[in-house]
């Protein structure tokens, strides 16, 4: 398939970077809101998928693969980490090591607040950087 970008579909530059930054508008506009993240993103890639087809002449099938090989590339990091947490967790509880990292934790400070902060800094920063 031949598609050639056309940059400025608007003939102005300004109105342009308007057209293109409307499923950002969007998104953020209804975040602002107070919808909900996902409903907010549903309608932030239907405004970005209009816009790439009525406003830039993308077809329409493109814009379909764009927007699943994007999905793709987005969720599949994200994936990957989430596994790899899981293996980790796995393992430290069945090589009993996990009752010393509960401990060393307890450890820290009686205050069940801070060790929750704790272990949401500490253990995802590490989680991740494990994966």
């Amino acid at each position: 398939m031949d598609w050639v970008q056309v940059y400025d579909p608007l003939g102005s530059p300004l109105w342009s970077t308007v057209l293109a930054a409307l499923p950002i508008i969007a998104l953020l506009g209804l975040l602002a809101a107070g919808l909900d993240a996902p409903k907010s993103a549903l309608v932030g890639l239907i405004t970005a998928l209009a816009v790439a087809v009525f406003g830039f002449g993308m077809p329409a099938g493109a814009a379909m693969a764009s927007a699943g090989y994007g999905a793709c590339f987005g969720l599949l990091p994200i994936g990957w980490i989430v596994v790899a947490a899981v293996f980790l967790f796995h393992l430290t509880v069945k090589s009993g090591h996990f009752e010393i990292v509960k401990r060393s934790v307890a450890a820290l400070s009686p205050d069940r607040r801070v060790q929750a902060l704790l272990i949401a800094f500490c253990f995802g920063t590490f989680i991740e950087g494990a994966a």
